[in-house]
């Protein structure tokens, strides 16, 4: 049965390969005063990461930027504080396709939207969450740095010691995006 999740996993990361080398996507960032909305990519296996991710969102309100999250949730049954928060959209695995990609509309409509910024939380890199990483529209996407694969579609790598603390790498985000002033308005 491992043997046949792998030739799966295989035959999707070789679709979503395709999908990448047939997708024209424009890098640009100002500066972050000028950005209006943030998506973050986020494994939403991680409960405890919530609290974090609302105070970043009630933060980024604050400051008028619209923050949406998607996350990917491997069960059938969502936890209970994940319902009715109409800034988070959760993918369940019964939404994956025999590949493991996402097919629902909601995915559809997150990768197409042209966020200013995305923000990846993908920490175990989780395919279903590597695919909407990799096929957003974002004008400029954050992760992880990753020494042994080399190949990002992030336009800023944040590398951090494990285990990651979603709050710290936020703030770190957030800092490093400050730090850029390309100069130029798009």
């Amino acid at each position: 049965m491992e043997l046949f999740k792998q030739i799966r996993l295989r035959i999707g990361n070789a679709i979503l390969k395709n999908k990448i080398s047939q997708t024209k996507r424009k890098m640009h960032f100002t500066n972050m005063n000028l950005v209006r909305n943030i998506g973050i990519v986020w494994d939403a296996s991680r409960i405890d990461d919530f609290a974090s991710l609302s105070r970043f969102y009630q933060k980024m309100h604050e400051n008028k930027t619209e923050v949406k999250i998607f996350g990917y949730f491997p069960g059938n049954d969502l936890p209970n504080q994940y319902t009715a928060v109409r800034y988070l959209s959760i993918l369940k695995r019964k939404e994956l396709n025999i590949f493991y990609y996402p097919v629902s509309t909601e995915t559809i409509a997150f990768v197409n939207n042209p966020f200013d910024v995305l923000i990846d939380l993908n920490f175990k890199n989780l395919f279903p969450l590597q695919y909407v990483t990799s096929l957003s529209n974002a004008g400029f996407k954050v992760g992880l740095y990753e020494a042994e694969t080399g190949d990002s579609h992030f336009d800023l790598m944040m590398d951090m010691k494990n285990p990651f603390n979603v709050e710290e790498y936020l703030d770190h985000v957030l800092f490093y995006l400050d730090m850029i002033n390309s100069g130029t308005v798009n």
